[in-house]
């Protein structure tokens, strides 16, 4: 699979406050594929996502995301995990954001659909998945997120696929 090496930007606080708005209201697992810094998961478990953790295979960042949950005085309450994402199995999680490059969206895309729970919730920043239809948007710009509901994407790539065999 591709390896989903993207150059690191942190997300802006508009970007987080646009995330977890579209989260807003949700409960479950949430997990944050390539959590960086960690300052998404930070603010989602504040905001009452829990659990909450991260994937990260960048040492540094690894390192960054604990030091800033410690300094949050959430040490112990989120988890950051150096695991490489394809192999983790998200058949658990209700809510997942991913900040990840155009590149690996379309394989990522094929595994959210066959893990992911009928309930579940995507929100993908800075770029949209390219074969899914939103179900909601904020933001403009370099700040504007997507969000997916999992099983409207399922129904929306099973009649596409459906109508092709036709």
């Amino acid at each position: 699979p591709l390896s989903p090496q993207v150059p690191y930007q942190p997300s802006s606080p508009r970007q987080v406050a646009n995330t977890l708005a579209l989260l807003r209201g949700r409960a479950g697992k949430t997990v944050d594929l390539g959590s960086g810094d960690g300052r998404l998961v930070l603010e989602a478990y504040k905001q009452g996502l829990r659990p909450a953790l991260g994937y990260e295979l960048n040492p540094w960042l690894l390192c960054l995301a604990n030091y800033r949950a410690w300094k949050a005085g959430y040490h112990g309450k989120v988890s950051f995990l150096k695991k490489d994402l394809w192999k983790v199995d998200l058949s658990d999680c209700q809510n997942v954001i991913v900040f990840l490059a155009p590149s690996v969206k379309p394989p990522l895309a094929t595994k959210l659909l066959a893990e992911l729970p009928d309930g579940a919730r995507v929100v993908a920043g800075r770029y949209p998945f390219p074969s899914w239809t939103p179900s909601s948007t904020l933001g403009q710009g370099l700040d504007q997120v997507w969000a997916y509901d999992i099983k409207e994407v399922r129904q929306e790539v099973q009649s596409s696929a459906q109508e092709s065999q036709l």
